[in-house]
């Protein structure tokens, strides 16, 4: 399926519960990786299900995955015909007047698709680079790179984005009117918000090391 500036939903990408909170916006999917910093791999191995938190990086239309190759779940993730991938941002609890409508605001990303494993020297040296740059803006060109044996012991797979969906959450509780009407509990949203704190020196760094500028541009306020 060609890449569109839209989501063009599949049988199994289709929202349904809750299809008002679907996003059929291309750049929300990229909006919602871009925001999150570590993913869920989801694979079959020896016919059971298995969920594996990874870091990833997007570049385009493409998210890269990585892992030791020595790993067996990332080396069955490259030859499945199959995996998903999912991502999640939590922004805040949402409190209602009744247990069944608490929830939680959210934006998140499920992908599905074909796995490629990266085998392009090319390819495979941007790849790491972007997944570094999603983790740790600025460490490639501050950090010494892969050598020859960090890069074979290192697996990338890649995933395109064409299936995919978005679903968000906003706003306070959705309460029945009775409930509203009764007045008996508190309402409304306990906002959830993210930040960085101090950066801490490792213990064996030598005297004399200035804050790194990426470092501190990572963790300035927004």
């Amino acid at each position: 399926m060609p890449v569109t500036p839209h989501l063009s939903p599949t049988e199994r990408s289709t929202i349904r519960r809750g299809s008002n909170r679907a996003r059929t916006e291309r750049g929300e999917l990229h909006a919602v990786l871009d925001a999150g910093l570590v993913c869920h791999l989801g694979i079959v191995v020896d016919g059971a299900p298995r969920v594996l938190p990874t870091g990833y990086g997007r570049d385009g239309d493409t998210l890269y995955l990585h892992g030791s190759s020595g790993a067996r779940s990332l080396r069955e993730a490259a030859e499945e015909p199959e995996i998903c991938v999912a991502v999640t941002n939590l922004d805040g609890i949402v409190y209602a007047r009744s247990a069944f409508h608490s929830s939680i605001n959210y934006r998140s990303a499920v992908i599905h698709g074909r796995p490629r494993q990266v085998t392009d020297p090319g390819e495979k040296w941007r790849a790491l680079r972007v997944i570094t740059e999603n983790l740790a803006p600025g460490s490639w060109e501050h950090a010494r790179q892969p050598n020859k044996r960090e890069l074979a012991a290192t697996a990338v797979i890649a995933l395109d984005l064409t299936e995919a969906a978005v679903k968000v959450r906003t706003g306070g509780p959705a309460d029945d009117p009775e409930d509203v009407e009764a007045n008996k509990a508190w309402a409304g949203v306990l906002p959830l918000e993210t930040r960085w704190g101090s950066p801490e020196p490792s213990d064996d760094l030598a005297p004399g090391f200035e804050l790194p500028a990426h470092v501190l541009e990572r963790g300035r306020p927004t």
